[in-house]
């Protein structure tokens, strides 16, 4: 069984794997169109819609990665064992899978939605965190 501050460091390590799941989409559509190694970014403009949503999910998800991580390290820091904290972390690695989704699938307002839920649940961190130890 699983502590509640040993699942805040595993959901670093999710969180850092969600990174390159829409990566593996992008992967599939420069196969499709032909990947040159000796230009690797010239491929974007010839991939599909699909793919160029995928590439930027995969960005994006590295800016959200940058807050949550610390987010996280501090909840493990200060010694949140709280199913806040906990449900916090679940929240931001659903938001972020279903983020992702949406992106690729093209459906922005359920993107948008998902982008506020990852968010939401990286902000929790940080508050509990702060929280416990300025009380």
């Amino acid at each position: 069984m699983m502590t509640p501050s040993g699942f805040l460091l595993v959901s670093i390590v999710i969180g850092s794997v969600l990174i390159y799941l829409p990566f593996l989409v992008v992967g599939y559509a420069r196969f499709q169109v032909g990947y040159d190694t000796s230009a690797p970014r010239a491929v974007f403009d010839k991939l599909p819609p699909y793919a160029k949503r995928a590439t930027w999910a995969h960005q994006n998800s590295f800016e959200a990665f940058t807050l949550f991580a610390p987010a996280a390290l501090m909840a493990y820091v200060t010694g949140q064992s709280s199913q806040v904290a906990v449900g916090a972390a679940i929240v931001y690695l659903i938001g972020r899978t279903l983020y992702s989704v949406f992106y690729i699938l093209d459906v922005p307002l359920l993107r948008s939605l998902m982008f506020g839920l990852g968010s939401l649940g990286t902000f929790t961190l940080f508050v509990v965190s702060c929280r416990s130890v300025l009380m």
